[in-house]
């Protein structure tokens, strides 16, 4: 009885060792990818920031003279370049 215990033990250490191992590489994968989603959530809020910068420059050339101004502003950036 006893051989038979220490087979089982073997085999049942060794099952948990391999089971660490991969929790493991696990975790470290699931760290690379929180890591790259910050990366793109933080590139998302830069374009959502530029959005809504766009966005109040239209809205302060929608008055009445808004057309005029916006060919103004184009006229002088193309003017520039």
């Amino acid at each position: 009885m006893e051989n038979a215990e220490s087979i089982l033990v073997i085999i049942v250490s060794s099952f948990l060792t391999l089971f660490l191992i991969a929790v493991i590489v696990l975790l470290v994968l699931v760290i690379k990818l929180v890591k790259q989603l910050k990366k793109i959530a933080d590139k998302a809020e830069k374009a959502v920031e530029s959005v809504e910068h766009a966005g109040d420059i239209f809205k302060n050339t929608a008055g009445p003279l808004g057309a005029a101004k916006f060919m103004r502003n184009v006229y002088k950036q193309f003017k520039k370049k």
